[in-house]
């Protein structure tokens, strides 16, 4: 199995050749103040000697410089303050302009469309042991709905679980029998009914996975 993981490498502000770093990403667009989404987008990421260039799939593009004050702060082409925000950890980077906020994530597969002959698209069998769709519930939402999530199955019944979150971001949970964790996460379990573990990440998302779907059978 092969995860991709995109990583931005820094380009150190010393160097005297001009290289760039770029990579097609998600933009989810938020008004500023607000926190529903107002479009989840395909985008362009491209950063080069602290440069930063966002072009979006709706014609909007927005070339960052550096200022000189703090790092992560940009004025962009028409001289408005831009901060950069490192709130998504691994899955991204998070840019506030003066009227709207654009998350910026590496992982693009919730752009993808739905597949009927797979329902728990991106994972299938062909790169992991087994698929599932967990019952799964975001920040703020009373009702569950459902995560796709690809197993990696290990001895004595250990298991490394990708997920895909309801907000799009993919991270692992490991189902180790000493310990239970996340990548990159605070995580907290509870084995419910002796069947059925119930995975709460950051203190916010809760994950419920069934003990078989760790073990197989």
């Amino acid at each position: 199995m092969r995860l991709v993981l995109w990583v931005i490498v820094l380009i150190t502000m010393g160097s005297s050749t001009a290289h760039a770093d770029s990579t097609q990403a998600r933009c989810d667009i938020y008004p500023a103040g607000s926190d529903k989404v107002q479009a989840m987008i395909p985008c362009q990421y491209t950063q080069r000697q602290g440069y930063v260039t966002i072009i979006r799939d709706d014609k909007v593009t927005h070339e960052l410089a550096p200022t000189d004050d703090a790092v992560g702060n940009f004025r962009d082409q028409n001289g408005h303050m831009v901060y950069r925000q490192s709130g998504l950890g691994d899955q991204g980077l998070i840019f506030r302009f003066p009227d709207e906020s654009i998350f910026v994530y590496w992982n693009t597969a919730a752009l993808e469309p739905a597949d009927p002959d797979n329902p728990t698209a991106p994972f299938s069998t062909h790169d992991f042991d087994a698929t599932i769709l967990l019952r799964c519930r975001g920040k703020g939402n009373a009702d569950f709905g459902t995560c796709p999530a690809g197993i990696l199955r290990m001895e004595d019944g250990q298991a490394s679980i990708v997920v895909l979150s309801p907000k799009g971001e993919q991270f692992t949970i490991n189902f180790m029998k000493d310990y239970i964790n996340a990548t990159n996460r605070q995580s907290s379990a509870m084995l419910e009914d002796d069947d059925t573990w119930i995975v709460t990440i950051d203190d916010k998302d809760v994950y419920e996975v069934p003990l078989a779907a760790i073990e197989g059978g």
